[in-house]
């Protein structure tokens, strides 16, 4: 085939450079539809289902108009494709009309959707999906170009933290984001017993409502822990057993005990935050002439020795932190972190596919 005239690219590749720029001019679809199946609740009726469910039942329970079912099976295809469904053929469905349908089953991934489960990210996807929120990513250039405001705050026109403040109705639907995300540290630290072991206090740092630290104190009931945030977020929250809340700022002190939990906090804020908060996290672990630990639970980019497709999901989340003037950050990048702070030594363990488990000693 002949070489076109654009440096001398053959078309072939040319053709190909113009669909992977589809798919990425594109790709805020993806992002659309997951959010439209939650919005209609179709993780739960396919669960409340108990088996596949017809296209035709489930245009019916949904109430669609006729002229709008070929949409409603177009989105469908499209998130089975992309994982979120299966597609099922001639199965013993509830009427002979139906045996010829296409059927739709939850995957892993919309298993994870359904509300009322054990494990709901649902709460998750509609908070980073929420207009108010994902509109910021239209104003890269904007921000770029800003010394010091983060994306949120040129889209927002406040700092995040403040905004959550002053609108209870986002403050809920972040911390409910943030306790959903939260469960799944459940799964993991089954595996990661050995980090509380021989403590007798935790404070988790950026607690929220207590989800984690709730864990951590059925596993470990004689271990005194603290869940340390915000005052709009701790204020109506009681104690309960040896669970205690307290409110404050962890730029000024985090309250004293044999470890600080930080997780999924680092990676909101820039370095020389991050080493203002570790200091105060070391202040609190080496009172009273005790040497305790920071256990941080957040990314680690690896690029050389993890899978490719997981490399550019921790890139992704590198780029959607940046909303805050946040980072995800590899190991050269933590361990700089530390050494500024003033620790000593850490160890890196996995804990989820996406999160790592680190031990900071000072």
């Amino acid at each position: 085939m002949a070489s076109s005239s654009i440096n001398n690219r053959k078309p072939s590749e040319i053709f190909k450079a113009q669909a992977q720029l589809y798919k990425h001019m594109y790709a805020h679809i993806d992002s659309m539809t997951l959010k439209w199946s939650i919005e209609m609740n179709i993780p739960n009726i396919i669960h409340n289902h108990g088996k596949p469910i017809s296209l035709s039942n489930l245009v019916s329970i949904l109430q669609i108009p006729s002229s709008k079912i070929d949409n409603v099976q177009r989105l469908m295809r499209y998130l089975a494709h992309n994982g979120f469904f299966e597609i099922i053929k001639n199965q013993e469905l509830e009427n002979e009309d139906e045996k010829e349908e296409e059927a739709y089953a939850l995957t892993i991934v919309s298993e994870l959707l359904v509300k009322g489960s054990e494990l709901c990210l649902a709460p998750m996807v509609e908070c980073a999906l929420d207009p108010t929120f994902s509109s910021s990513f239209h104003k890269f250039k904007k921000w770029i170009y800003e010394e010091d405001l983060t994306l949120f705050g040129v889209n927002l026109g406040s700092d995040f933290w403040e905004f959550l403040n002053e609108n209870p109705k986002y403050n809920t639907m972040f911390n409910d984001a943030m306790a959903s995300d939260s469960k799944m540290i459940n799964l993991a630290l089954k595996d990661c017993d050995f980090v509380f072991e021989g403590l007798e206090s935790i404070v988790d740092v950026g607690g929220g409502n207590g989800t984690t630290a709730k864990i951590i104190c059925d596993k470990f009931p004689k271990l005194k822990c603290v869940v340390f945030d915000r005052p709009k977020v701790v204020e109506n929250l009681s104690q309960s057993g040896n669970l205690t809340y307290v409110d404050g700022d962890m730029f000024t002190y985090v309250p004293k005990a044999d470890a600080v939990l930080l997780k999924w906090i680092l990676h909101d804020w820039t370095s020389k935050d991050c080493i203002r908060i570790l200091k105060k996290c070391k202040e609190a672990v080496t009172s009273d002439g005790k040497r305790g630990k920071v256990i941080v639970i957040d990314m680690v980019i690896n690029e050389k020795k993890e899978d490719k497709q997981l490399t550019e999901i921790k890139l992704l989340m590198n780029v959607s932190i940046s909303c805050l003037n946040g980072k995800e950050r590899t190991e050269k990048e933590w361990k700089k972190l530390f050494i500024e702070a003033g620790f000593q030594d850490y160890k890196i363990s996995p804990c989820t596919e996406l999160l790592s488990l680190i031990e900071i000693f000072p």
